[in-house]
């Protein structure tokens, strides 16, 4: 080839070069070539047009020889017209050493290459849509976890209405105990951490995580009319109740079958307890400090009574219903599980809750209990701090009969008053005091509701005050009831169920 292009002019050169690409078969004409080097072939005249003609040209040289006119555009990506003096001149030899032609145009992709294209793309998608999703998917469980985590070891806690209370006393929370916490907390209720048990229920001692140890009571009847609402406001009602002489309601917990209460462990016990059950050694409460559980017993009443809204009647007042705390404090435990009272003087039930030997006449007879219901149990305490002995098991000894109130009665009326004191005490006592707690017991105990003290006035006598006169005024037969002559005769007429309840140990 390059043999003939030395022997042939320039237009001839280009003619051949068509000539061989046209006879290697090509479709319509079309010059097809990848590299043309016509360098140095000593080739002369104007440089053809038809350079511009050949398609998918890689390079074109036709440096180095005498051609001149204008450069056709051809499609080569190099087209080297290098030392071509007619065309580049003399002193422009550095910028003829290539030509770039215009872009060139792509040919359009096969078809097949274009499916290939697509369904890369489509893959390409579907792998960065999975890989978001499972991204999105870790991310939105792992809050779901740390939310659920959050949510369970948080202390949940139910809100009293602070509007309703005394605004000297900080009201604080109760604290929403789970069933799991407090079954931890007794080891799952086991027997040997009962503390006591009753027609309210079975109190445990528990051992909580913090360390603190709480009386767990456990009502009997979980079933409370007006469901979860009605509990949770009998709940509210006695948290409002707060007071030094009253025990604190720490916290509940309440699902579809328990009800339970979490109140403050008291280290030293019930006053019945203290009295006669010497279980653990300790010694028996001395005067004064039965003298100081009288007077805080009668503070809590008093709040309970006349400070509470709405008021709370008690209904089992008795020793062993008293907690002792850490100072031999009185403190009032069980109120409220009662029917609550609201601003009416009294309440009807169709049952009576209560202590045989504490009950009130009235309560006994008629189930129409009223604060005068609480001050007869109180009358019935003084006397069981003056004895020692429980009024429930009272008569059960040979040399004993009837109930506790009618023997004190007799005693007092013949003026053996002596033999009504605990011999615990060794006959160490005040005389004096022993006759007015006796008298501030009676007046309490008298049968007619109307005839009895209320609570703030029992205090006062108490400390001293007002004594004497009502004493007088009880014995002149202007205040006289005209009920039985024995106590002992309600108890055998009352048709009403008593459902006796007795706690007894440190709670």
């Amino acid at each position: 080839m390059v043999s003939q292009i030395v022997r042939l002019g320039v237009k001839d050169v280009f003619t051949q070069i068509a000539n061989d690409v046209v006879g290697q078969g090509l479709d319509h004409g079309t010059f097809v070539l990848t590299l043309r080097r016509l360098n140095n072939n000593s080739l002369s005249g104007i440089c053809p047009g038809s350079l511009s003609k050949i398609e998918g040209l890689t390079l074109v040289d036709i440096s180095y020889n005498n051609l001149s006119g204008s450069l056709p555009k051809v499609s080569a990506r190099t087209f080297k017209v290098i030392g071509n003096t007619l065309i580049c001149g003399p002193k422009a030899v550095a910028n003829c050493s290539a030509v770039f032609p215009e872009p060139l145009m792509l040919p359009q992709d096969d078809p097949s290459d274009e499916s290939g294209t697509r369904t890369n793309g489509h893959h390409l998608a579907v792998a960065f849509a999975a890989s978001f999703s499972a991204a999105f998917l870790v991310i939105f469980t792992s809050g779901m976890f740390l939310w659920w985590r959050y949510r369970r070891n948080k202390q949940i806690f139910f809100d009293v209405n602070a509007e309703q209370y005394d605004p000297e006393v900080s009201l604080g929370h109760l604290k929403r105990y789970t069933f799991k916490e407090l079954r931890s907390a007794t080891n799952h209720f086991n027997s040997k951490n009962i503390l006591g048990r009753g027609g309210y229920g079975i109190v445990y001692k528990g051992h909580l995580s913090d360390g603190s140890l709480v009386a767990v009571k456990r009502l009997k009847d979980c079933n409370i009319a007006g469901g979860e609402v009605q509990f949770q406001t009998e709940v509210e009602t006695i948290s409002l109740a707060l007071h030094r002489n009253l025990l604190r309601l720490r916290g509940f917990c309440s699902s579809n079958n328990e009800r339970i209460l979490v109140y403050p462990y008291m280290p030293n016990g019930s006053v019945a307890s203290r009295l006669k059950d010497h279980i653990r050694g300790e010694p028996a409460l001395d005067w004064s400090r039965r003298k100081k559980i009288a007077v805080g017993t009668a503070r809590g009443l008093v709040y309970l009574h006349e400070q509470c809204d709405p008021k709370i009647i008690h209904r089992d007042v008795k020793a062993a219903n008293i907690l002792l705390d850490e100072d031999f404090e009185a403190v009032v435990g069980d109120f409220g599980l009662a029917k609550l009272l609201d601003h009416r003087d009294s309440h009807v039930t169709t049952a009576v809750r209560g202590t045989v030997g504490h009950i009130a006449p009235e309560y006994l007879s008629t189930g129409q209990s009223s604060e005068k219901t609480d001050v007869f149990g109180f009358g019935i305490l003084l006397l069981e701090l003056i004895t020692g002995q429980k009024a429930l098991d009272f008569g059960r000894s040979s040399h004993q009969k009837g109930v506790m109130l009618d023997w004190v009665k007799k005693l007092h009326q013949e003026g053996k008053l002596k033999q009504l004191i605990d011999k615990d005490l060794n006959d160490k006592y005040d005389t004096v005091e022993l006759e007015e707690i006796v008298q501030v017991a009676l007046l309490c105990t008298q049968f007619n509701p109307s005839n009895r003290p209320k609570m703030s006035e029992v205090m006062k006598m108490l400390e001293g005050d007002g004594l004497a006169d009502r004493w007088e005024a009880s014995q002149s037969g202007g205040a006289k009831s005209l009920p039985p002559p024995y106590y002992s005769d309600y108890i055998q007429e009352s048709s009403l169920v008593v459902e006796a309840i007795e706690l007894s140990g440190p709670r």
